[in-house]
């Protein structure tokens, strides 16, 4: 197998071609099962105790919610307090029907989506929920589907963008299943959906009109009492001021609420004739925010002047009055505002804190330990203050929220006063020292950040200095999506980082290389062998002339185009490279150095894929020997070297070491990489064959069809691991003498070769002979020999005359032709 690995921290990534063969059983432990809990509420946040009762609105949500497999929407302007309906619907279900699970799923978008569901499948302990290949979306709508296990209510909060629910799951394609990521949640006869949205149009493609409810403004007794309850005061008003500036407020909750927060934090020398003064003044001024016009604020009539109005009152005497939680919101504005982990707002790395001033006041000059208190203390009265505020809410797993439009209003606020590039600037600078990229043991993390990696590929910066910083971080999150098997998602960051690198900092700008170098990354696990060349080579000559041939970047670049070259099978090139970046790399770190032992492991599929037996076995067990030791035997790379020595001694015949071994790498790639990895079903593969060698062609036959369906399913069906496999899968029908079949799956892939690979790559030639000897056994004798013969000129004409390949391509038909010419006599 020659493959292709993520160097540095990346390297756990290896996807490649397999020449050999492969099958497997899976014979591993099964997992402990685990208690399951009892019926959960999932809504992340807090009861509000100020809740108003809104006239028949829950009475409606609930004779909705109460028809069998019901789906509603609550569809109303941001603000109008569509999630607060929610909230409160959701907890009263807990208290008056304590069995029914409550589940709750942010979807504003695909990555939220997806992370609310794991969330799921995490509380009530879905079984393979942790197998980092696995459909989640399958695995909780089964479990949704699954009587057995009672009532329910998902409430998909946010849902106003129905394209990406029309989409395919990451890793999936719509072909292959038929399900957009919508589909997959059911509609039950035991469960419930409600859904917010912002857009009655969007609902309608999701629920019936007549199960729309809309929200809209609240009445004006329930808007004075929200205030009053907000306000939190014992004190009598004004009755006549508490009217006016409801009234002023347009009746809109979230407005509403903003105002009562401001006044009630500003008790006792602020008033609501204060407040309804400020306000009108501020109306009168036409605020600057209020005056853009680009869209978003007025889209919908969503940015009410009466929540645009309050959020600036509250942030302007915020920015005078504690500027470092004014600086926090800032910076919160910049995540998905829909779960924003503590963690990451309180990240002062030290490079963070050179490039872009942290929230607050200048801590310098202060001893760490110092530093570190007042900074923790004076975030801790940050977010008291934007929870008093009202302009965040803190969910029970310490995770900040921020409704859209105070998310909206922050930017828009940014952009008018030249604020924007530095607080953008410090987003990407917390998130690129915070998202650890695919790293092996990491990804449970990486899963967690990516939704805010997402929001930062629309946040390319205009400035070199945040490019750099901008393209390192889209270069792990393209790593970490590709380790996945979400390779859309990661070509389309690729491609974004290399153009994004390539217009700003010219082409021979390390961060541009970098860039170029990944695509060489994605292009190979995509099948690309010739443009994943070019860019190797194009990284590679300009890293030879301006940092030299010994640097360890060229080095780097030198193995990833050995690889291109072993994926095509030009085995000369690939060894003379390999052995050059060997060498260099023995000069510098110890025998024991990954690096090191990596660049035996290429040289090792070199010589297997030449027949050079013993040399290949000889340097696999060296190479599995140290990555064992130097990484540990669950590392993904240290079972690569397995699966290579077990394809080294099935080479060899020894199957019965191969399939002890090949058996071990399939248990561990499953807890691992998960069952459903590309390099899982490459091992399955090669566990196949070597059931088939031992003429268990049953056996092999159902590991093949299994691998293959894996693989169609996570590279594509023309990709070139994909189609050896189904090479394989056709000489296990030659072997039962089913040769009609074998025929049609052989034309097929030499078909797909020569349009993918081209006529003259050495998996279409190898298409070629197998398809012949099928032919001949068909009694097709003029076609087998015709393509025979073609077979063998392209041979010689490509791998050369004295290529042992070509040279058992001549010797084939050398015996065809006589024994042709004796027939003929």
């Amino acid at each position: 197998m020659s493959s292709v690995e993520f160097g540095g921290s990346n390297s756990g990534f290896q996807v490649g071609i397999n020449n050999g063969p492969i099958s497997t059983q899976l014979h591993v432990a099964p997992q402990r099962p685990e208690t399951p809990p009892h019926p959960l509420s999932t809504v992340p946040f807090r009861r509000d105790p100020d809740f108003v009762d809104r006239g028949t609105l829950l009475d409606q949500i609930r004779e909705k919610c109460s028809a069998p497999a019901s789906r509603i929407a609550l569809v109303g302007l941001g603000g109008a307090g569509k999630s607060q309906l929610a909230i409160e619907y959701c907890y009263r279900v807990r208290e008056t029907l304590p069995n029914t699970w409550v589940f709750w799923v942010h979807t504003s978008n695909a990555a939220r989506f997806e992370q609310g569901l794991r969330e799921i499948a995490d509380r009530v302990k879905i079984p393979g929920r942790k197998d980092p290949k696995a459909n989640i979306f399958q695995l909780v709508g089964d479990w949704l589907s699954d009587e057995r296990k009672g009532k329910w209510i998902l409430v998909l909060d946010n849902v106003d963008d129905y394209e990406f629910l029309k989409k395919a799951a990451p890793g999936d394609s719509a072909s292959t299943t038929g399900k957009a990521l919508m589909d997959y949640i059911p509609q039950s006869p035991h469960g419930s959906i409600i859904i917010t949205s912002r857009s009655a149009a969007v609902a309608s493609r999701i629920v019936e009109p007549r199960d729309i409810i809309a929200i809209g403004p609240m009445h004006k007794t329930d808007a004075r009492l929200l205030f009053q309850k907000k306000l939190d005061v014992q004190q009598n008003l004004a009755a006549d001021e508490v009217e006016e500036l409801v009234a002023a407020l347009e009746y809109m909750p979230l407005a509403i609420v903003q105002a009562a927060s401001y006044i009630r934090y500003r008790l006792p020398r602020f008033s609501v004739s204060q407040y309804l003064q400020l306000f009108q003044k501020s109306d009168r001024k036409k605020l600057s925010l209020l005056d853009y016009q680009g869209g978003h604020l007025r889209r919908d009539r969503e940015a009410h002047n009466s929540i645009m109005i309050t959020w600036q009152i509250t942030f302007d005497h915020m920015r005078q009055t504690r500027p470092s939680a004014a600086d926090l919101l800032s910076l919160m504005s910049f995540f998905d505002r829909q779960g924003i982990p503590e963690a990451l707002l309180r990240h002062r790395g030290d490079k963070g804190a050179r490039r872009a001033d942290p929230p607050g006041k200048d801590l310098t000059g202060l001893s760490d330990e110092e530093s570190t208190s007042s900074y923790d203390d004076q975030f801790e009265k940050d977010v008291a203050t934007l929870g008093d505020y009202s302009l965040i809410s803190i969910t029970d797993e310490d995770v900040f929220e921020m409704h859209r439009l105070v998310q909206l209003a922050t930017r828009k606020w940014l952009e008018a006063h030249g604020q924007f590039e530095r607080w953008r600037e410090r987003f990407i600078i917390i998130l690129g020292e915070s998202f650890l990229t695919g790293r092996f043991g990491y990804w449970e993390r990486s899963q967690a950040l990516f939704p805010h990696v997402r929001m930062a590929v629309r946040q390319r910066p205009d400035t070199e200095r945040s490019l750099q910083d901008w393209a390192a971080l889209m270069y792990k999150a393209a790593a970490y999506a590709a380790m996945k098997g979400n390779w859309a998602e990661a070509v389309k960051m690729a491609e974004k980082n290399e153009r994004a690198a390539a217009k700003l900092l010219g082409q021979e700008h390390p961060i541009t290389l970098q860039c170029t170098q990944m695509m060489g990354l994605v292009c190979i696990v995509k099948g690309e062998l010739h443009k994943a060349e070019l860019c190797f080579a194009q990284v590679m000559n300009i890293r030879k002339r301006v940092l030299g041939c010994q640097h360890p970047d060229t080095l780097k670049t030198m193995a990833h185009l050995a690889s291109a070259y072993s994926s095509q099978a030009r085995f000369k090139e690939a060894e003379e490279l390999g052995l050059q970046v060997l060498k260099a790399h023995k000069s510098a770190p110890g025998p024991g150095h990954p690096e090191i032992l990596h660049c035996i492991g290429r040289l090792t599929m070199i010589y297997l894929a030449q027949n050079r037996l013993r040399e290949a076995e000889e340097l696999g067990v060296q190479v599995m020997d140290g990555l064992k030791r130097v990484l540990g035997p669950h590392h993904p790379d240290t079972l690569l070297s397995m699966h290579n020595l077990a394809n080294t001694y099935w080479h060899q015949d020894r199957w019965r070491e191969a399939e002890g071994l090949v058996l071990q790498v399939i248990g561990t790639y499953k807890k691992v990489l998960g069952p459903t990895h590309p390099n899982t079903f490459l091992s399955i593969s090669l566990l196949a064959k070597i059931h088939a060698d031992q003429g268990r062609l049953r056996e092999a036959e159902e590991l093949e069809v299994h691998a293959i369906g894996g693989l169609e399913r996570e590279l594509g069906p023309e990709h070139p691991s994909t189609l050896m496999c189904t090479a394989s899968l056709a000489a296990t029908y030659g072997e039962q003498g089913r040769w009609e079949e074998a025929q049609q799956l052989q034309v097929k892939v030499l078909t797909t070769c020569d349009t993918v690979l081209g006529p003259q790559n050495p998996h279409t030639l190898a298409s070629m002979h197998d398809l012949a000897i099928t032919l001949k056994k068909l009694n097709r004798e003029a076609e087998a020999l015709d393509l025979l013969t073609n077979c063998t000129q392209l041979s010689t004409r490509v791998l050369g005359s004295d290529d042992p390949i070509t040279m058992s391509f001549g010797g084939m038909l050398a015996r065809w032709q006589t024994e042709t010419r004796n027939q003929s006599h």
